[in-house]
């Protein structure tokens, strides 16, 4: 569990300070999320129900989109006020990097929880570590999304060059290695992930291990990925696997009103029991937790949610 001292917490809150100025009222707040039906969508649209009935006054819209990336791009032009979004890719916004090409004035409401990096395969695939992916069709995840980017960024460290990428969705994914038009697939989620669940039942599947490659991420792009291992048992496995893993932030507007900001992070974790959340080590929502955004500043709001928590 990560912990951080009040000097570092103070200096995050400050940091979280700049930029952010009330420029709304809190009666409506554009949500984007990710594609209908999948986790990023169900999460948003309860969390949006959650703070309606809390604040009947606050209008929560929830926008279906490709995910993390368009997400932050959405912020950054004004179409969304609160958005989820991969840790990566909210660094990236922030710093202006990778697909970003100038800073995006984001801010952070809260880390939320860990997403596992899944590279799918057959159960009866040749495939067994990365580099045997050369010359290979190769699902990436959505278009604009934060799977998308990690898994380019996995390929790169493991030494790919000339494997056939595609970008598919997780159920798109899903159906093209059931039909062997796909070689393998990358998603980042909770584990188990309902959609590879039932691929393994029409399927069998296997998880290519990813051990080693979280520390060569962070030298290339950043301290947001760690060490993680899926449990044995998930997806019919029997064995644990290693992999990578990357948190949720949810983020927002730098700009976002201070009251709409500190309002919506209280609710996030008043009714944390009601929200859906991977069901696996890591995925549950606390204070603690909470406030290690790295390089995404703390939002105000949400900084005042977190004093108060605090003392």
């Amino acid at each position: 569990m990560l912990r951080v001292s009040r000097r570092v917490f103070v200096a995050l809150a400050a940091v979280g300070l700049a930029g952010c100025e009330e420029a709304e009222p809190p009666g409506r707040v554009r949500l984007a999320t990710g594609p209908r039906g999948g986790p990023y969508a169900i999460f948003g649209s309860r969390l949006a129900d959650e703070v309606h009935r809390t604040h009947p006054q606050i209008d929560v819209r929830v926008l279906t989109t490709a995910a993390s990336v368009e997400n932050l791009r959405m912020l950054g032009d004004g179409r969304a006020d609160v958005a989820l979004s991969l840790a990566d890719s909210a660094a990236d916004a922030a710093k202006g990097r990778g697909p970003f090409r100038r800073p995006v004035p984001v801010a952070a409401l809260a880390r939320l929880y860990l997403n596992y990096l899944h590279l799918v395969v057959p159960a009866d695939s040749s495939i067994r570590r990365p580099s045997d992916l050369s010359g290979r069709t190769v699902s990436l995840g959505a278009a604009e999304s934060g799977t998308s980017v990690t898994a380019g960024r996995v390929l790169e460290v493991a030494g790919v060059r000339d494997e056939r990428a595609v970008r598919l969705g997780l159920g798109e994914s899903a159906d093209a290695l059931a039909a062997a038009e796909v070689d393998a697939f990358f998603w980042s989620g909770g584990a188990p992930t309902r959609t590879i669940a039932q691929l393994a039942r029409r399927r069998p599947v296997r998880l290519i291990p990813l051990d080693g490659l979280a520390a060569a991420l962070r030298r290339r792009h950043g301290s947001v990925y760690e060490n993680a291992s899926i449990p044995a048992g998930i997806y019919g496995l029997r064995g644990p696997t290693a992999t990578v893993g990357t948190p949720s932030y949810l983020v927002c507007r730098a700009g976002l009103a201070t009251a709409t900001a500190r309002a919506l992070t209280a609710v996030l974790f008043d009714r944390r029991d009601r929200l859906p959340v991977p069901d696996a080590p890591g995925s549950r929502l606390d204070e603690r937790y909470a406030i290690g955004t790295g390089t995404v500043p703390l939002h105000p709001g949400a900084a005042a949610h977190y004093r108060e928590v605090y003392g």
